[in-house]
């Protein structure tokens, strides 16, 4: 599998999980990528995925900000 469709999956899954209402809660950079732990705070679920490309770990560290100002 190509790269970018890697990070148009890894896109997809993160976007699925902000759409459903979960919001960043964790994350851990490591060799491997990153894993992302979600948090829906009405539900008390949590979700962990990885993300393995560059442009993912961007992607989510751009909602992350996003999600950081909108708290302030």
């Amino acid at each position: 599998m190509s790269e970018y469709k890697e990070f148009l999956e890894e896109r997809d899954k993160i976007d699925f999980l902000i759409q459903k209402g979960y919001r960043i809660s964790a994350v851990r950079e490591h060799l491997n990528g990153a894993t992302v732990e979600f948090f829906h705070p009405n539900k008390n679920l949590t979700e962990t995925l990885h993300f393995g490309t560059a442009n993912a770990r961007k992607y989510f560290s751009s909602i992350l900000a996003k999600q950081n100002q909108a708290s302030i």
